[in-house]
């Protein structure tokens, strides 16, 4: 293919799509599917069973597709990744297979712009349209909603939950869950409030109203906020609300909020 670079090494059985394009001192596994108008940049590494979809573009040194890092693994297991369409793999960036016991794949959504250094750990579930800025990291089995923005140099604690359309500030450090729509921001982090910007260019006045309305219930009134989601998922019809509400009453690991405000 006069798309790929003499000096890249493709296995024997990679399934590569004819207008793929791969860099000098690139390698690709032989169990790795390249759909249409995927590109493989200088020195990006992509092993095992990784599947890219089209559109997608893999920048200088990534390395896509690696056992993870899990004790327990073996190079036995049936272990992948799925990366979707028109997604942006910066440079330095590290993405690692899934593990047997964490349902065996590490997912990333389509549309998703992963910075330079980020790390995605094994077992990872990453929604569209999600920003994971320069530094950012996730640990095991973290799942990220669709439309959320990760500010840089903030590490995610294993297992933990962020829901769709959330902000997380830069150089913050999470280890609970933290529910949609929200900005969150600290070490450790908090729910500061809603993510206004994120609503503003989503969702209609009366989605946000309903939001404001429910988040003043569930983190300003001073009680048990999984008391107050109960009691909205009783009353409440908006759809937005309900999703807020059902993810705080199944988390595990807590929500984290500023429990003396007053605003």
């Amino acid at each position: 293919m006069s798309n790929i670079h003499p000096q890249a090494i493709i296995e024997d059985g990679a399934n590569i799509a004819e207008d793929v394009k791969i860099g000098a001192f690139s390698f690709v596994s032989k169990d790795t599917i390249l759909k249409s108008g995927v590109e493989v940049m200088q020195g990006a590494q992509i092993y095992g069973n990784t599947f890219v979809d089209t559109n997608t573009k893999i920048y200088p040194y990534a390395v896509v597709g690696m056992p993870p890092q899990d004790s327990g693994y073996t190079a036995e297991d049936d272990v992948k990744v799925t990366i979707g369409k028109n997604c942006k793999i910066r440079e330095f960036v590290t993405i690692n297979a899934g593990t047997k016991h964490g349902g065996g794949v590490t997912r990333i959504g389509d549309y998703c712009f992963i910075m330079i250094y980020c790390h995605i750990a094994h077992d990872c579930q990453i929604g569209n349209n999600v920003t994971m800025a320069n530094n950012a990291t996730l640990a095991g089995h973290v799942e990220v909603g669709s439309f959320t923005v990760i500010g840089g140099l903030t590490p995610i604690h294993q297992f933990v939950k962020i829901g769709e359309g959330c902000m997380i500030g830069g150089a913050s450090a999470i280890s609970q869950d933290i529910p949609p729509f929200c900005l969150a921001e600290g070490n450790r982090a908090v729910v500061k409030g809603l993510n206004a910007i994120g609503l503003k260019r989503r969702f209609e006045r009366d989605d946000i109203r309903a939001l404001q309305g429910a988040f003043r219930k569930l983190f300003r009134s001073g009680k048990a906020i999984k008391d107050v989601a109960n009691e909205l998922l009783e009353n409440e019809k908006n759809e937005k609300v309900l999703q807020l509400c059902s993810f705080i009453k199944e988390t595990t690991r807590g929500i984290p909020y500023e429990r003396n405000s007053n605003k």
